[in-house]
């Protein structure tokens, strides 16, 4: 590599703004303008004068789908963000950075739209699967190391969606109203920490407004904080729609408004200028940072591009699988024992009984901008039916955490015809699903916008059950949907009671008709879909789908059969989860509940079995009243295409459950000292300041489920010594068990009261390390402690103030169990 992905000052670096000068001083006002804008949903305009490649963009971030709704070119999956955060790893989120770098060449994809650095303020937060953590620290750190390395590769990144995006409620309007302190401890700090140790080739401002100004105009910010005090260098592009004003965004430090071909830029920017509303400079210096993110991603002819020689080529499958089981976190187990022994790892000859829906059928990703589509997915059934020997495990499905129709997905093979008004067929294209999701030139080949009158999904289903198979659609407009040769529905589905604008294009799932159908008999199936100009996105799109849902069962049978299979064998494992109903971009949650029987399936699988161990399949926190009376509680967040392989690995022992918490799991919603995600009046105001997460649970006096930080493995560790100074604690500790094992070390400050400073939270995260060890042996780990952990934002002088005094210093295996402390006076 040319240069490491931090993009160093170089003699490189020096060479590429000389040409990006000479670049921009070839182009005209209508040029410089029309590149500001997206060409199309994707990309921006190419200007072959200059030779400037259109720059392509696509969805992370845990893998990079490409400018096209289709499984015809397959993406490496890899686990959510959260379980990414879960391994407390900066080094492994790199590591997941090269591979998606690897695989955005491999599509044409110059800059990936991730990662997510947005902290969970809430656990109601619907999309928190796709972001870190609530401390901004560990959310900076892991941030930071993914940032290094997809652009180790040689790919551009967005750091997002700056600043305080924190809930889906309302996310196009809401005014977040934060303090100053709050903003800068808190929502500021992980992108500043990006910034300073990264240097991103680009940020997205976010939907949102903060303290009255809409975030793609945030002068004061983006221009003042995110350039003038941290030095951000990179493109500002806007959340797609997210640009509101020609004059606004230009003033306020957006320079790339997405999507295209109508956007707030192009033409109204160059009749701005003309109109003497912006000046032409402004316009300037936004393009030299378009030219300079080409530049540095070899999309400028003439500039030497950051990367000359990717890295190694990376195993996707192996590292999505290391990923996972560096994340999952098991935190418990010790309610059972058998000889002595904790119930996981299995010991070998172990029986098991295997139940719960999301066992056969898994869930590996969240919902939203961040799906794509894995050439394979393995599930908990199919790693632990590869992993146990023939005859030890068996499946019953117990309970579905869903009890409405899902797009079409196990036994369909589907496609899409598209047809213009008078019946011609334009093109045809395949579909992952029975999800049709087309928007801007995201097309069959040969289809248009303009010409396409309607789509008709067609293909075959073979279903695994016999009995009643619910059809529907979900979508607005009119639909003809056909099984076995005869229309079961004829009519239109209208608007909803959806209030995010996404959500209300994409509809609610509508049953239409129950058909019997017999396991293994393959069916033919249709849905026509006539598009109404009635019913048009905010942008050109086509999104519909055709849903399925298997036979219904009375939930009490499938819990018994559960049961007794649970019964007969050394151990149940029960695999229970969310569902996109529950977690998705563009809505937050109701509350924290497993959604269906799911409890009552627990329940009774742990009456019948005193080895039960239950597997959490869900982005973020959830309600688990169980969880005293089972063996063992492993989270396994959205594990990515190789979840079910991981979850062997970690159950057989084969490998330990590396993950520690990165957010605070409650026993109850109730518990959570920050719930508010509803807007009033338009304002949501972040009245709790500087106290989220772990702090907020500190000053609240209760106490959670599951701690920050907590994690079990599958050896112990004494921790031997502890010696610190103002920048550095150095730990020494044993691996005292009989297996090799891996230790994430924390380091806490708690501060003593302080005289005349504000109010500071009772410990913060100041470091951390993750250390491996073989039995018996002894490891040394120096950390460094952060800086931000001795100062507050001063609201008066408007900085940062480092604080004096007496800290305890903590090396803790988690906020709650503190295995070493030392005092540390600060002059």
């Amino acid at each position: 590599m040319a240069e490491s992905g931090a993009d160093a000052g170089t003699a490189e670096e020096a060479a590429r703004e000389a040409v990006v000068e000479a670049a921009l001083g070839r182009l005209d006002l209508d040029a410089k303008a029309r590149l500001l804008g997206g060409r199309d949903m994707w990309s921006l305009h190419p200007l072959p004068e200059i030779g400037l490649a259109s720059l392509v963009m696509s969805d992370g971030p845990v893998g990079v789908r490409g400018v096209r709704w289709t499984a015809d070119d397959p993406s490496v999956a890899l686990p959510s963000p959260t379980a990414l955060a879960a391994a407390w790893d900066p080094a492994l989120a790199r590591r997941a950075g090269r591979l998606l770098a690897q695989e955005a060449r491999r599509k044409g994809v110059h800059v990936l739209l991730a990662p997510t650095v947005n902290l969970h303020r809430s656990p109601l937060g619907g999309r928190h699967f796709e972001a870190c953590s609530e401390d901004p620290l560990l959310t900076g750190a892991i941030g930071t190391g993914y940032v290094l390395g997809v652009q180790d590769g040689g790919v551009g990144t967005t750091v997002k969606h700056f600043v305080a995006n924190d809930a889906e409620t309302d996310r196009f309007t809401v005014d977040n109203r934060v303090a100053p302190r709050p903003l800068r401890e808190l929502y500021l700090a992980p992108f500043e920490a990006v910034v300073e140790n990264a240097r991103p080739w680009g940020i997205m401002t976010a939907y949102n407004q903060v303290n009255g100004v809409t975030m793609t105009e945030h002068h004061e910010l983006v221009n003042e904080v995110l350039r003038g005090e941290w030095g951000f260098d990179g493109v500002n592009v806007s959340d797609w729609m997210a640009a509101r004003s020609t004059a606004g965004a230009l003033r306020g430090g957006l320079d790339v408004a997405m999507p295209g071909p109508a956007t707030v830029y192009g033409e109204p920017l160059a009749a701005a200028v003309r109109a003497g509303e912006v000046e032409e400079s402004a316009v300037d210096t936004a393009v030299r940072r378009v030219l300079r993110l080409a530049a540095r991603v070899g999309a400028l002819e003439g500039a030497p591009p950051a990367v000359t020689e990717p890295p190694a080529p990376i195993d996707g499958d192996a590292l999505a699988r290391e990923i996972a089981h560096r994340g999952f976190v098991l935190v418990r187990n010790e309610a059972a024992v058998r000889d002595g022994h904790p119930v996981l790892p299995l010991a070998p000859g172990t029986t098991v009984a295997l139940s719960g829906a999301a066992a056969r059928d898994a869930r590996v990703l969240g919902g939203g901008s961040a799906q794509v589509f894995p050439d394979h997915v393995v599930s908990p059934l199919d790693g632990l039916a590869a992993a146990l020997p023939e005859g030890a495990l068996t499946y019953a499905v117990g309970a579905d955490p869903s009890d409405e129709p899902a797009p079409a997905d196990k036994g369909f093979t589907l496609r899409a015809r598209c047809r213009d008004a008078a019946g011609n067929l334009l093109g045809e294209g395949s579909l992952p699903t029975g999800q049709v999701q087309w928007i801007g030139g995201d097309l069959p080949d040969g289809v248009t916008h303009e010409a396409l009158a309607s789509v008709e999904v067609v293909g075959a289903f073979t279903p695994r059950e016999t009995g009643a198979h619910s059809f529907g659609t979900r979508g607005l407009g009119a639909f003809v949907l056909s099984v076995g040769g005869e229309t079961v529905f004829d009519g239109v589905q209208a608007m909803g009671s959806e209030t995010d604008p996404f959500e209300a294009f994409f509809g609610s799932p509508v049953e239409r008709a129950a058909v019997p159908l017999t396991a293994g008999e393959t069916v033919e199936v249709s849905l026509l879909h006539t598009l109404d100009k009635e019913f048009a996105a905010p942008l050109p799109a086509v999104a519909f789908s055709l849903v399925h849902l298997g036979p219904r069962r009375d939930p009490d049978e499938l819990i018994a059969e559960a049961v007794g299979a649970a019964r007969a064998a050394d151990t149940a494992v029960v695999v229970v989860a969310t569902t996109e109903r529950v977690e998705s971009e563009g809505f937050d949650r109701a509350d924290l509940r497993l959604p269906g029987r799911q409890d009552d399936l627990v329940r009774a699988v742990a009456a019948a079995n005193p080895h039960t161990v239950v597997v959490v399949n869900a982005g973020s926190p959830v309600e688990m009243p169980w969880r005293e009376d089972v063996a063992a509680v492993l989270l396994t967040w959205f594990p990515g295409q190789e979840g079910g392989a991981a979850l062997a690995d970690v159950l057989t022992g084969a490998e330990e459950p590396g993950g520690r918490l990165p957010t605070t799991w409650p026993a109850v919603l109730a518990d959570a000292p920050v719930t508010d995600v509803v807007p009033v009046d338009g304002r949501l105001d972040y009245a709790e300041g500087p106290f989220i997460g772990h702090r907020a649970w500190d000053r609240s006096g209760r106490t959670p489920a599951y701690a920050f930080g907590h994690g079990l493995g599958y050896t112990t560790w004494s921790y031997d010594s502890l010696v610190t100074g103002p920048d550095r604690a150095t730990v020494r500790i044993t691996n005292t068990g009989g297996r090799p094992g891996r230790e994430t070390v924390q380091i806490y400050l708690a501060p003593a009261p302080s005289s005349g400073a504000p109010e500071r939270p009772a410990r913060l995260l100041a470091g951390f390390a993750s250390v491996e060890a073989g039995p018996g042996e002894t490891v040394e780990t120096g950390i460094a402690l952060s800086r931000r952990a001795f100062e507050v934002w001063d609201e008066e002088k408007d900085d940062w103030t480092f604080v004096p005094g007496a800290y305890e210093v903590r090396a803790a295996h988690s906020l709650d169990d503190v295995r070493l402390t030392a005092v540390l006076e600060i002059d």
